[in-house]
């Protein structure tokens, strides 16, 4: 049975990436005040936080329409049996039970979904997993629970450098954004039940970043290989230094920067910072 790879554009994998391991991708897109663009597609980070630093509109994510998964699903049906979608958490966005809606109208192909319950490079690292197994041969089930299997050691926290993105989406209360302004306060987040919610609440970025170091170190002292992921918000340099640094404390963790892109970046806001890593097990 031949097996398809598909996920968003919230997975942030390069051309090069999508290209090496046969995965399909759906876009996500921003509304701006110039216009509508697909993320990866019509618009990329760099040109979104340039975009939205001069904006006196604060930007709007849309999920892909339903067709779009059709007509992915109607041509993936020529040359495979079965599709399995690994999208960003079904919490934060439709994206996922529209996929699994066309899939159930689509004939001639069985599609499963797998609901990443997160977004970025973790959910890129999903799918680069999946597409992995599948060229080897395991069948949907094989991999599907392999997934399930490291969705149960991936962690992932995010520092946001302005608590205004958060509140402005939705995400926080205008009072809770004045004050925390007021008190310099930079929460470390994670993905709880698929939404987005506080972990920690510290004074500093530094400390936030200290902070999420030393969970890294608990895992690092458990385990012979962990796979981590560095994100940033336009941030590169700063990112690339806080690898570094990291790099040199944790000899057993492969380190691999990625970015918070349009449409997460709405959200989280220019200047966030992101640390997501699983342990490898070895088979």
């Amino acid at each position: 049975m031949s097996i398809a790879v598909v996920t968003d554009s919230t997975a942030y994998l390069s051309p090069e990436e999508r290209e090496k391991y046969n995965i399909y991708m759906i876009p996500l897109s921003v509304t701006l005040e110039d216009g509508v663009f697909e993320e990866e597609v019509e618009i990329h980070a760099k040109e979104f936080y340039d975009k939205v630093r001069e904006a006196k509109v604060f930007p709007k994510t849309t999920q892909p329409p339903i067709g779009k998964f059709m007509e992915l699903f109607e041509t993936l049906s020529k040359d495979y049996d079965e599709v399995i979608c690994i999208h960003l958490s079904s919490g934060i966005s439709g994206t996922f039970q529209s996929a699994l809606q066309a899939g159930n109208i689509i004939e001639g192909i069985k599609v499963h979904g797998f609901d990443s319950e997160i977004s970025c490079a973790p959910q890129g690292y999903y799918a680069v997993q999946a597409a992995k197994m599948a060229k080897e041969g395991k069948t949907s089930d094989e991999i599907l629970e392999k997934l399930e299997e490291i969705k149960s050691r991936m962690r992932a926290y995010f520092i946001v450098d302005d608590l205004s993105h958060l509140q402005r989406g939705g995400r926080l209360s205008s009072a809770a954004a004045i004050v925390g302004g007021l008190l310099q306060i930079k929460p470390v987040l994670h993905f709880e039940n698929k939404v987005i919610v506080p972990f920690e609440k510290i004074r500093t970025k530094k400390k936030a970043l200290s902070r999420v170091e030393e969970l890294l170190s608990q895992d690092a002292a458990k385990y012979d290989r962990i796979h981590a992921m560095v994100i940033h918000a336009n941030r590169e340099q700063e990112a690339l230094e806080w690898m570094a640094k990291m790099q040199e404390k944790f000899p057993n963790v492969e380190f691999h920067l990625s970015y918070f892109g349009p449409v997460i970046g709405t959200h989280l806001g220019e200047g966030s910072l992101g640390l997501g890593w699983v342990p490898v097990m070895e088979e």
